[in-house]
């Protein structure tokens, strides 16, 4: 019976760590994923729990314009990346063994109520008037009470993800960048159609915000229907089954949880290099040092969705071609620290270097070297240890990734001009 049991997770190990078109043969009795339905859950929960932070970032311009004394951005940034720390840190070492399934749900329910804030306060309170700073420490209160949630759904799903086959985990990170294309895309709508007063402002917000909403509820019937699937079904049962082989191993914080982050830490490394350089530029140089007089306001709104496009082609092309070189993704994760002269070429460079179109193409290379380095990352990390360990793995991935985000919201005030 022990040999069967090793056989089958030998077989779940093939099919894990190999992708589906590298030419190795998986074990038959696999569930086929009819309609690639799984898949499309896990990017559209990839979308969903991002969404929330896109639709406050990219409501930028409403916001300044309440709370003009405000760098909105860089607050919101700090406030939200911070709180997801904090909560992450408690998930991990004092309700690790909690249900993920529990704090998923959770989670995206939190994303409902602070999504629900900005426009029910705008529609009694706000009302369009600027100024009323009462607002903005309730706004800023409901973005970290979004950085808990997603602490609770990224965590997780990131978790359960890392025990399934690596398109799974690639649809997940996917599904992120297109949350931010979808929000950019809605933002030049909004551009286009509303007036650029302060009633098509309040509009465009607020249609951000429903968006959100009604995304976060779709969300909500995906995750509870995943589970049902036979593909994911077969995928948890595995789980268990290695599970139950090493049952003589203790999960407790001194042994495993430390030994995995060992196994990970090289890859946790480049997540964090990736993000600090990204967020230590990006939305803040963006939408704040640099200027236009051809494209005038609509020049951070096109870079911000330069940005997303190619962040979401990054994160699409590992379905295609997955670097499996940890090591040379990790060094290409610190060659990426050169953004930091070329940027600043961009403020203090040739007058050439200061004009669109090499603003343009560096902010397309960030996107671009963003969305692969980080799905090739979290796609190979969980992936280096045991099956039984692939969802501690996981969340501890996303521990690193938030690690790098929060730090990388700090950096970027210092480019403040």
């Amino acid at each position: 019976m022990g040999v069967a049991v090793n056989t089958a997770v030998d077989d779940a190990a093939i099919s894990l760590l190999h992708h589906p078109n590298s030419g190795e043969e998986a074990p038959k009795n696999i569930p086929k994923d009819s309609f690639h339905f799984a898949y499309i859950i896990y990017f559209t929960l990839g979308a969903g729990f991002l969404l929330p932070w896109n639709a406050f970032i990219t409501a930028v311009d409403y916001f300044d314009y309440l709370y003009p004394d405000q760098s909105v951005d860089r607050i919101f940034a700090v406030a939200y990346m911070l709180t997801g720390l904090f909560s992450l840190l408690v998930i991990i070492f004092s309700l690790k063994k909690s249900d993920a399934f529990v704090r998923i749900n959770m989670g995206l329910g939190l994303f409902v109520v602070a999504l629900f804030v900005v426009p029910l306060m705008d529609v009694f309170y706000i009302k369009g008037r600027s100024g009323l700073y009462d607002g903005f420490y309730v706004t800023v209160g409901a973005l970290g009470l979004s950085g808990l949630a997603d602490a609770l759904v990224q965590g997780g799903l990131i978790g359960s993800a890392g025990e399934l086959p690596e398109r799974y985990m690639q649809a997940v990170v996917a599904g992120t960048a297109a949350s931010g294309v979808l929000v950019s895309f809605i933002r030049i709508f909004t551009k286009a159609v509303y007036p650029q007063d302060i009633d098509g402002l309040r509009d465009s917000a607020i249609l951000y915000f429903i968006f959100g909403i009604v995304l976060m509820i779709i969300c909500v019937v995906f995750y509870n229907v995943a589970h049902r699937l036979p593909v994911i079904k077969y995928y948890n049962e595995l789980k268990l089954q290695a599970v139950n082989e090493a049952n003589k191993e203790k999960d407790s914080l001194s042994g495993p949880v430390w030994e995995i982050m060992g196994r990970i830490k090289w890859h946790g490394i480049g997540i964090i290099v990736i993000y600090v350089v990204t967020l230590s530029i990006f939305p803040g140089f963006i939408t704040e040092d640099v200027h236009s007089t051809l494209l005038g306001d609509w020049y951070p709104i096109l870079l911000i969705t330069a940005y997303n496009v190619f962040d979401l082609v990054g994160k699409a092309i590992t379905s295609f071609y997955l670097l499996e070189n940890a090591n040379a993704a990790i060094g290409a994760c610190f060659a990426r620290l050169l953004f930091y002269p070329l940027f600043l070429g961009c403020l203090h460079g040739p007058q050439f270097f200061r004009t669109e179109i090499p603003v343009t193409v560096l902010t397309c290379l960030l996107g671009l070297t963003n969305g692969y380095l980080t799905s090739v990352l979290m796609i190979l990390a969980p992936k280096t240890v045991q099956l039984q360990h692939s969802e501690t793995a996981g969340t501890l991935v996303v521990l690193f990734l938030i690690v790098g985000l929060a730090s990388g919201s700090i950096v970027s005030w210092f480019w403040v001009i």
